[in-house]
């Protein structure tokens, strides 16, 4: 009998080794009275190190992504607003600041993702997906940007950036 060891070049037909899609089990070769040793290498994304210049490798490393998220919708009131957008800070601390006023509101924070849209799918599930648990007012997104680190303090560096955020929290505006 003869069971193939990980690192044995297979062999074709003669039934010592064969790899396919199993789970590491022993079943009859193609050959008589021979048995076969079946492996699989489980490989995931993260399992290949990346090659300079691969654009690949590039669009797997994760950067930071500056993110304003505008909302707005019916007047609520200031003291539902600011609990809610509190809460939310509470939830995620990430947020750096949070602006409002009755009939609107502008979260900015930083967010970790691959790529813009990454980041920007995730800013715009943010507003929704929180609504209910930090009891936010059923207002709609109205608006989105998102920048790289880069940009965003070239901006502040060039004087035309938005105000950098001197204070962390929950603020009127």
């Amino acid at each position: 009998m003869t069971i193939a060891r990980p690192g044995d070049i297979p062999r074709g037909n003669n039934g010592v080794r064969c790899v396919h899609g199993s789970t590491g089990t022993e079943r009859p070769g193609p050959a008589a009275g021979r048995t076969v040793r079946s492996e699989r290498t489980l490989t995931s994304v993260g399992d290949r190190a990346p090659a300079p210049g691969d654009d690949q490798a590039q669009s797997a490393v994760s950067k930071l992504w500056h993110i304003t998220l505008s909302v707005s919708g019916a007047e609520a009131p200031l003291t539902e607003v600011r609990r809610g957008l509190e809460q939310l800070a509470h939830d995620h601390p990430f947020l750096l600041t949070s602006r409002y006023a009755n009939d609107h509101a502008e979260i900015r924070y930083w967010e970790e993702a691959r790529d813009l849209h990454d980041a920007a799918a995730v800013a715009l599930r943010l507003w929704g997906e929180h609504r209910a648990t930090a009891q936010l007012p059923p207002w709609t997104i109205v608006g989105l940007e998102v920048i790289d680190r880069q940009t965003y303090h070239q901006r502040l560096a060039e004087g035309y950036g938005p105000p950098p955020a001197a204070r962390v929290g929950v603020h009127p505006f």
